[in-house]
């Protein structure tokens, strides 16, 4: 069993990271299915923080060495996602009516993304003004704490639905994104003293989220084509989506 498991978080890296992400609404998906589903929810956000900190930093490393990371778009998100998502991983809350709300957005933002006939930028910038960035990053970073997330699938479709910059540059930004608002949220479970983290758990786990994400990075920045990295964050978001249906069923 522990062999499937480690498969399977393997195959979600590469994938999320093929596009920028982390992985982590990928590996709560595949975690809730095994024995560990019946783990607190503190306990599954921070060990899926951990993952999401070595998938997205490979993420972010294979993007940025091929050109494709803009300091001046990633900045103002981030800047306000720190300290939110800190606040987001201190506190505890559940809701059904969030997780509906929360799937709807996100098969609504697949849906939106596969309809565009094309991206509308190449690799230029249109940097969104800092009075727009600076809320909006916070938003996603305080959802990202509550809900054990890196915040890549709510950043990276607004990215891309408002032109800001072609897929492969809104990878960049969201893996770097994605890898401060995890560590963010440990951090912030670190203050309120709910950090739980088990190394001998999630040593194996990291070793394979690492390969994982390895070979999806590097075919991500330097293969696979901009249409194609749209279409797999599309895979990515009906993904994280079925896996909030299936929670709520």
């Amino acid at each position: 069993m522990e062999f499937v498991i480690l498969g399977a978080l393997c195959v979600i890296a590469m994938l999320y990271s093929s596009v920028g992400h982390g992985g982590a609404s990928g590996y709560l998906a595949i975690l809730s299915l095994t024995v560990y589903g019946s783990m607190d929810s503190a306990w599954l956000k921070q060990h899926v923080w951990c993952l999401n900190l070595v998938v997205a930093a490979i993420a972010f490393y294979y993007y940025n060495k091929a050109g494709f990371h803009v300091f001046r778009l990633t900045f103002p998100f981030i800047v306000s996602s720190i300290p939110c998502a800190m606040i987001g991983g201190y506190l505890e809350i559940n809701g059904s009516i969030y997780d509906v709300l929360l799937s709807i957005t996100l098969v609504w933002a697949a849906y939106r993304l596969f309809s565009i006939k094309e991206n509308g930028v190449g690799d230029d910038v249109n940097l969104p003004s800092f009075s727009i960035a600076l809320p909006l990053g916070g938003i996603i970073g305080f959802i990202s704490g509550v809900v054990g997330v890196g915040g890549g699938i709510f950043l990276s479709p607004i990215l891309l639905l408002k032109k800001w910059g072609s897929a492969k540059i809104v990878a960049a930004t969201s893996a770097l994104f994605i890898w401060v608002n995890s560590m963010s949220g440990i951090v912030g479970a670190g203050l309120s003293g709910q950090l739980i983290v088990e190394f001998e758990v999630v040593i194996p786990f990291a070793f394979s989220v690492l390969v994982g994400g390895i070979i999806g990075s590097r075919y991500g920045s330097k293969i696979a084509s901009q249409l194609t990295i749209r279409r797999l964050l599309v895979v990515v978001l009906i993904i994280a989506a079925v896996k909030k249906i299936i929670e709520i069923i």
